[in-house]
């Protein structure tokens, strides 16, 4: 069955939600930015806490978050995941805190191409069941879905397929996908990517998948659980109410995990 799952997203030591596609290498470049809280991450954190949330993540936009990500790890010890410069010689302290860590851009070289070296040294560091791999994703034009690393900006040399997850399936048992061209928009899921999601995965019984990009609507979970046939959870961001969204409650939300 599909859940919610809540995010915390850190630029600049804020709490944010920006248009995933506008994020840039250059750090004094600014992204197109939907919302700034005036709360911080401690009080995200103990909010999915409270309302049971499991499987939260927060992620770390570049620099200066580190602290931030500390301060809500330390505020739900053990209940959030992290994202965000995480790599083999960091990946266990950052675990002394959080449930899992989320590994992203160390997965490749500077030039795209996936290291498995990397990934089967941090499995083996942290154990296949604290690791979740983020194979977040831009959609080309002949229909393909290609893992996009340092902030979605560089296409890596992996395609979203039935084999690249059985094969990575090998070293995790969560896998987070952000559809980067949807991020933040607000105007709807990618449904043939949740589609697509399930069709990959469907053999692969341990495995969870974390759908975010574009939910706009409460509904939305229905329809995720429906396309991928309860296999994706999905996240919410610049829709929901406590981000400043107008789309969606959070409590409907929280509803939807207790009836469901």
């Amino acid at each position: 069955m599909t859940r919610f799952i809540g995010c915390i997203d850190l630029h600049n030591g804020e709490v944010k939600q920006i248009v995933g596609g506008t994020l840039t290498e250059n750090d004094k470049d600014t992204p197109k930015t939907n919302f700034v809280s005036e709360k911080s991450s401690e009080y995200y954190a103990q909010l999915y806490k409270k309302n049971n949330v499991t499987g939260s993540h927060v992620i770390k936009l570049g620099p200066n978050n580190d602290q931030a990500a500390l301060e809500a790890l330390q505020a739900a010890p053990g209940f959030l995941q992290v994202g965000g410069g995480i790599n083999d010689t960091n990946c266990q302290e950052w675990l002394k805190y959080a449930d899992k860590i989320i590994i992203t851009s160390w997965l490749f070289n500077k030039d795209g191409n996936f290291l498995l070296s990397n990934l089967e040294k941090i499995s083996s560091l942290c154990g296949k069941d604290r690791l979740v791999v983020d194979l977040s994703c831009r959609r080309t034009k002949d229909n393909k879905w290609i893992v996009a690393m340092n902030k979605w900006q560089t296409l890596t040399d992996m395609e979203l397929n039935e084999n690249t997850f059985k094969e990575l399936g090998k070293y995790t048992n969560e896998f987070l996908i952000h559809a980067a061209d949807v991020e933040g928009l607000c105007k709807g899921i990618d449904e043939e990517l949740v589609a697509k999601l399930y069709e990959w995965t469907k053999e692969l019984d341990n495995v969870k998948i974390v759908y975010a990009g574009g939910a706009k609507s409460v509904n939305d979970l229905q329809l995720v659980d429906e396309l991928s046939h309860g296999k994706v959870d999905l996240t919410y961001g610049s829709s929901l109410d406590i981000f400043g969204g107008k789309l969606v409650k959070f409590d409907d939300c929280c509803a939807w995990n207790s009836t469901h």
